[in-house]
């Protein structure tokens, strides 16, 4: 079995930063000072772990990190006569999807190109094609493993040609960026807002993990920021 340690030490690393995982060691540092029977701190790290824990599980705080990423890209209506490609990148394939069906109807000359890794590509090619969609209007890309794999692919196929690139919105800022640093000229075309104003919730693990995904994009977006 080929690993990619790359990429494993990447998602570790990835893993180790999210906020949960600050919680869980604030957590861990209040049972140490409990073993040490310094009960004083203890309580202080133990309290300070729950009410980080119910602030990133709160929803106001998980959709004021996704609205500062999906503000930045608005939903593609007019599309370029130039443009003869779209990639539709893995993920939510439900949602993705059906922005591309939306915008192949705007202008069926597109080629669509699937990708996304484990099966992902297959998975999007398939749905595709039980909409309607000719079978011969879809490429696949199944080998890259992440955004940057994506672009690194993409480039080879299309070199500097303007393609559409469809994905959640809170992904878009990262992805194009990603995909300018190669020099790519990708067309931005979000999808799956997920911006809400509603402040009447009680903390609850999906807001926490809305809170981890957008935690993860501005991860890599500092990534970018310091390589570049």
């Amino acid at each position: 079995m080929n690993i990619d340690i790359g990429f494993l030490i990447k998602n570790i690393l990835s893993s180790l930063l999210m906020p949960l995982s600050f919680g869980i060691f604030i957590g861990t540092v209040a049972l140490w000072y409990l073993y040490r029977n310094r009960l004083f701190k203890a309580k202080f790290f133990l309290l300070l772990a729950l009410i980080w824990i119910s602030v990133i599980s709160y929803r106001p705080t998980s959709y004021f990190l996704l609205d500062g990423l999906e503000k930045q890209y608005p939903k593609l209506e007019n599309i370029p006569e130039d443009v003869h490609y779209l990639l539709l990148l893995g993920g939510d394939k439900e949602k993705r999807t059906w922005e591309a069906l939306r915008l192949y109807y705007k202008k069926p000359h597109l080629e669509i190109i699937t990708s996304g890794y484990k099966n992902q590509a297959q998975e999007n090619k398939k749905l595709l094609i039980a909409s309607g969609i000719p079978k011969e209007r879809i490429l696949m890309q199944t080998e890259p493993k992440d955004t940057q794999e994506e672009a690194l692919a993409i480039k080879k196929r299309l070199g500097k040609e303007k393609f559409i690139l469809i994905t959640s919105a809170y992904h878009m800022p990262r992805s194009m960026g990603i995909f300018q640093k190669e020099g790519l000229n990708p067309i931005p075309a979000p999808t799956d807002f997920q911006h809400s104003n509603s402040f009447w919730a009680i903390p609850r693990g999906y807001y926490l993990s809305k809170t981890e995904q957008a935690w993860h994009e501005y991860l890599g977006l500092l990534w970018i920021y310091l390589k570049n």
